[in-house]
């Protein structure tokens, strides 16, 4: 055998080799990378699961459960609120939803309550002159004095229940207005001033004292609708002059600013208000003691308007005992800021 003929086997052989070597490098190559990739998948696998039912049990469930219960909302009856203990966006959601919830039953119950109110006051004096009615129908014999006065009883009656729809047609009337009203930027010392010198001489008139102060200064301005404002100071005095049942009746108002909002005072040395009834002063058709409306005029809708008046200038109205000895309600509008 001649050289030439074995040099180029041994030449094959070394490429063989060669190749072989780079084929298992090549291979050790994908295995390594296989050993690597496969656990990186299964965490990738497990990270995803782990988010999938994060995602599920803290952002849908809570939702598809907020869902359901807004479609069987249901005025009539509260069953329960929803519970939940979160301090983030979600439980922020529930806790608005509750507040919804809540406020829905609270003005089903007050349009209840307003129907039976204005049942009641509209029964009493009808019940009044229909007695009356069937006394001149029934008894021919009545004197001529006699039956004047009934004349005169039946018409006493027939005005309250025209001031009465006169007081639910005008409460309606101030709840439309406050919807469109226009609001304008009103100096707090300048509008404290007129009203307490307003009140000062009407008061006096009427034989009772009322004695201001304010701590106001000049730049200081409200966004509010005068008129409307000037309503609820009207109702205030009106209700201490009407219910405080003192010969020497005096009243206090005061004016002053705290944080971002102005506060107005009324208070009265009258005979107040029962710590029970403080807290539903407010709502429509409530009156301390029913002879007393009976006897002073008045359909219990006078701080109810002023609650409504206020919250719509984004303030703040509520009840106390005055220092002075009576009933004291206060009452605040946002500073204008520049």
């Amino acid at each position: 055998m001649r050289i030439n003929d074995i040099v180029p086997v041994q030449a094959k052989d070394n490429h063989v080799v060669f190749y072989l070597e780079i084929r298992r490098s090549m291979i050790s190559s994908e295995s390594l990378g296989l050993y690597i990739l496969f656990p990186l998948l299964v965490l990738i696998g497990l990270a995803f699961m782990i988010l999938t039912l994060y995602f599920h049990f803290n952002i849908t469930k809570p939702i598809q459960v907020l869902n359901k219960r807004l479609k069987n909302v249901n005025i009539r009856g509260l069953t329960s609120f929803l519970s939940i203990t979160r301090k983030d966006e979600i439980g922020e959601l529930y806790n608005h939803f509750n507040e919804m919830e809540e406020r829905l039953h609270l003005a089903q119950k007050e349009q209840i309550d307003m129907i039976a109110a204005i049942a009641h006051d509209l029964k009493t004096p009808l019940t009044s002159i229909n007695g009356f009615v069937e006394l001149l129908v029934m008894q021919k014999d009545l004197s001529e004095n006699e039956r004047q006065e009934y004349y005169e009883l039946i018409l006493k009656k027939s005005k309250h229940i025209g001031e009465l729809i006169n007081d639910f047609s005008a409460f309606t009337k101030n709840e439309l207005e406050l919807e469109t009203m226009d609001m304008k930027a009103v100096e707090a010392a300048r509008l404290f001033e007129n009203i307490a010198t307003e009140y000062e001489a009407e008061l006096s008139g009427l034989g009772y004292e009322l004695f201001w102060k304010h701590s106001f200064k000049p730049s200081q301005f409200m966004m509010m609708n005068e008129h409307m404002i000037g309503r609820v100071f009207g109702n205030l005095f009106s209700n201490a002059v009407r219910y405080g049942n003192q010969g020497n009746l005096t009243i206090y108002l005061s004016g002053f600013v705290q944080g971002s909002s102005v506060y107005f005072q009324v208070e009265d040395n009258g005979q107040g208000v029962p710590e029970k009834d403080m807290s539903s002063l407010f709502l429509k058709f409530f009156t301390v003691d029913k002879s007393r409306q009976t006897q002073n005029g008045g359909t219990g809708l006078g701080l109810a308007s002023c609650k409504s008046i206020i919250e719509r200038h984004g303030g703040e109205i509520s009840a106390f005992h005055s220092p002075y000895g009576g009933l004291g309600i206060r009452f605040s509008v946002p500073l204008q800021h520049d």
